[in-house]
């Protein structure tokens, strides 16, 4: 039963929102996690333990795999992830070493897996957003052992709002769109899984509210991921007046079409993020331009060794046949320490992200990187499609001045570098008197430049692109593009943000890429200020002290805008 409606809102709650939607319904919480298994010695004999272990890991990598084969993108890439984890011969082996301890099977899958998740978060990077995937994988295992439903999204006959402190990649990979009405989340920051996979399904989203768990189920919200609230309890005239904004999006989004530009005509090429080429008629259908980054590592990441130059080819000519005429933007192998292929480098350090990875791992191993270019070159020699490709994790001038060089000398005629921690920035009139251009990374900026792990719930709060910190290292790139004539687009999360896309852009971005299903709402706000209101937005982001003064200012100063233009 909803709470009564009558009168004003009770409380509102704040977080972060993803996109620009709005939903009005009752909530309904994310179910509690399984018990952790008790410590009693199994009855069984090892060997019978052993088997019920590992039937219910292979049934579990089973029933994973399935969930991936009906979604698509990163949910897709995450799965397929999971399902291996089930599959990992270490864990596997672990699991047995404990039952031969006395341990019950459900027991030792549990302590095996956090064993293993505690070394992927110690690890942090890439490697430490796989933990919450782990703790899913073990849930599912236990309760196939334990004969009971696996833990997961509700499944009510009628539309709600789900509350949860996170969710699981295999969960957010198939919510019922037409029963989620909105996902509102305790934990997790604008850059983390269930973020980035709810901006993929254009689910109305919200994350790390504080207080969100006390919401009870039944409780009528509110949810308004433009303005980053969730209100509680609304009036009559708040839902309605909430259902008439959420009308009036869908009918601006329906009708911002064409080429990414703002009011006054200045032309914003609107990109795609892809993780492979399957992505790509989605991607062409929403109205991407083209692709600002097509992530190498589904090429590497679950093989023995390195993929031949045939193998790669392929790949890169699916992906630009697929564009052909327009610009693909490919990022050279983003792996290392912090995603270790043990033909690359699998040697433990104790701070991976700051470690030997991205083009410093390339080039410890640079027959893998030249042969990546000359597949990549081979394949712009075969299609129409403009190839660009660019180094990740450039920190210096002197690695820029490297990758280009070898860039050029496979025979590709754009080379740039991403620009994902402040050295770069600061110093990217420097590194563009060497790169064709530069991309920025936001999600690494972020994390680099606030000293904040972007999986860590206790930090998520300074995991905002917002900050005024970052803002200003991306003014730097955008002012030593304008300098030098030479493109700065923008790739990471933050790009997707509608509002702070045209901030991006009053810096100095050139181009915006972002997931496809965040290019309507993007191109639509894009459409309602001119480059120097975007300007001044960023100028009033700079000189606030904090992203959430940023932001108020900044949605404000649009508001303001957009009264003045009707």
């Amino acid at each position: 039963m909803a709470e009564p409606t009558n009168g004003p809102a009770t409380r509102t709650l704040h977080g972060t929102g993803i996109g620009r939607g709005i939903a009005v319904g009752t909530v309904l919480r994310m179910p509690d996690p399984l018990p952790e298994p008790d410590e009693t010695p199994s009855t069984l004999t090892p060997d019978a333990e052993k088997d019920r272990a590992r039937a219910s890991l292979a049934a579990t990598a089973v029933v994973i795999r399935h969930r991936g084969e009906h979604t698509s993108g990163s949910a897709k890439d995450v799965l397929e992830a999971q399902a291996y984890m089930a599959e990992d011969p270490a864990l596997i082996d672990d699991v047995a070493v404990r039952i031969d301890g006395g341990a019950t099977a459900e027991r030792a899958v549990f302590e095996a897996f956090a064993a293993f998740r505690d070394l992927l978060v110690s690890m942090g990077g890439y490697m430490g957003e796989r933990a919450t995937d782990l703790d899913d994988v073990s849930q599912r295992v236990v309760a196939d052992l334990r004969g009971v439903p696996a833990p997961g999204v509700p499944d009510p006959d009628h539309p709600f709002v789900l509350v949860a402190r996170d969710l699981a990649p295999a969960d957010t990979a198939l919510l019922d769109l037409d029963k989620v009405l909105a996902l509102v989340t305790s934990d997790g920051g604008p850059t983390s899984h269930t973020a980035i996979l709810a901006r993929e399904k254009s689910i109305v989203a919200i994350v790390g509210v504080t207080d969100a768990l006390g919401l009870a189920d039944g409780t009528e919200v509110v949810v308004d991921a433009g303005a980053g609230t969730v209100g509680v309890s609304p009036s009559d005239e708040e839902r309605a007046a909430a259902l008439s904004r959420a009308d009036d999006l869908k009918a601006t989004r329906k009708a911002a079409t064409g080429p990414g530009r703002l009011a006054d005509g200045t032309l914003i090429p609107l990109l795609a993020n892809l993780g492979s080429a399957d992505g790509a008629a989605d991607a062409l259908a929403r109205g991407a331009e083209g692709v600002g980054l097509f992530r190498t590592e589904f090429l590497f990441l679950d093989a023995a060794s390195a993929p031949t130059v045939e193998e790669q080819k392929a790949q890169y000519v699916r992906l630009l046949e697929a564009f052909a005429g327009k610009k693909v933007v490919v990022r050279a192998l983003d792996a290392g320490a912090d995603k270790p292929l043990s033909f690359l480098n699998d040697a433990p350090e104790g701070n991976p992200a700051l470690g030997l990875r991205g083009l410093r791992a390339l080039r410890a191993n640079e027959p893998i990187l030249r042969d990546q270019l000359a597949a990549l070159a081979a394949a712009d020699a075969e299609t129409d499609a403009e190839v660009w490709v660019m180094a990740p994790m450039v920190a210096t001038v002197e690695e820029a001045r490297y990758f280009t060089d070898l860039a050029h000398e496979a025979g590709l005629k754009t080379a740039g570098v991403m620009v994902e921690v402040p050295s770069s920035a600061l110093l990217a009139d420097r590194i563009l008197a060497h790169a064709d251009f530069a991309s920025i990374g936001t999600n690494d900026l972020t994390q680099y430049t606030l000293a904040a792990d972007r999986l860590l719930g206790s930090v998520a709060s300074l995991q905002d692109p917002w900050h005024p910190a970052v803002l200003k290292l991306v003014g730097e790139v955008g002012a030593a593009g304008h300098v030098s004539g030479k493109p700065v687009g923008i790739c990471g999360e933050a790009a997707a943000d509608p509002l702070l896309a045209v901030v991006l852009v009053g810096l100095g971005a050139t181009t915006l890429s972002m997931s496809p299903s965040a290019l309507a709402d993007v191109r639509a706000e894009l459409l309602h200020f001119t480059l120097d209101d975007a300007r001044r937005f960023a100028d009033l982001a700079l000189s606030t002290d904090s992203a959430d003064g940023a932001r108020a200012a900044v949605t404000a100063a649009a508001a303001a805008a957009e009264r003045t233009s009707a």
